[in-house]
């Protein structure tokens, strides 16, 4: 089975790069290569896209506003000439974030971690998680995400709000994410909330029993979608 890609650029020597390394792919197939981010949703809207090469700055909507405004949202890869999109590019849960002119063997790399994050993803329908480990005073602690309410991020830590206790723990909010299974869901920059712990929201905020967490503005319409 070949991963259907499509290549989002307005540059158009980016584009014609990026297909000539996934030509040297055969388990990669090039779909559409677009000029903006209304091209490409148009081929979105017909196909069922597994990986998007995306640039950040292009005119009429940036890369990153285009991916959080998709619905259903394909892998992507970032691709820009500027360092200081990178947290964003992550925070957005990219497989990777490449910087131009993209070298072929840094390429490579990328769609090796986006064929791992397929086989991690595999693993995950196939064998749910009932609980992770978390490092804490030394030791690995057996925390059970049914007891997770939910996750709030605090500079280069987390603290896991649980029923009963909370665990602080050094680990980026983003990275913590992909541990996790799909009751889980992003809600703002700084929280990660349990759905099946919700029990009222706005769109503003989302309450968990007396606790209420911000809506971000940029997750606003995943999440009511989400939760209606």
């Amino acid at each position: 089975m070949a991963y259907k890609c499509i290549i989002v650029d307005d540059e158009e020597l980016a584009r014609e790069l990026l297909a000539r390394h996934l030509a040297h792919l055969d388990e990669f197939e090039l779909i559409a290569s677009c000029a903006n981010a209304l091209e490409a949703r148009t081929v979105l809207q017909q196909e069922t896209i597994d990986l998007i090469f995306l640039d950040i700055e292009m005119p009429l909507i940036k890369g990153t506003e285009f991916f959080k405004s998709l619905e259903k949202k394909p892998k992507v890869i970032f691709t820009t000439a500027f360092r200081n999109y990178a947290v964003e590019g992550f925070e957005l849960n990219a497989v990777d974030y490449l910087l131009k002119p993209i070298l072929f063997d840094r390429f490579v790399q990328a769609i090796d971690k986006f064929l791992e994050s397929i086989r991690l993803n595999s693993h995950k329908e196939t064998a749910p998680k009932t609980h992770i480990f978390v490092r804490s005073n030394k030791k690995n602690v057996k925390v059970l995400l049914e007891n997770i309410l939910f996750i709030e991020s605090i500079k280069d830590y987390i603290r896991i709000h649980c029923i009963d206790e909370k665990w602080m723990v050094k680990f980026g909010i983003t990275a913590f994410e992909q541990e996790l299974d799909k009751r889980f869901l992003r809600v703002h920059r700084s929280f990660l909330v349990n759905t099946d712990k919700v029990t009222a929201f706005t769109k503003q905020d989302i309450e968990i029993g007396n606790i209420e967490i911000p809506i971000g503005e940029s997750y606003k319409n995943q999440v009511l979608k989400r939760l209606q």
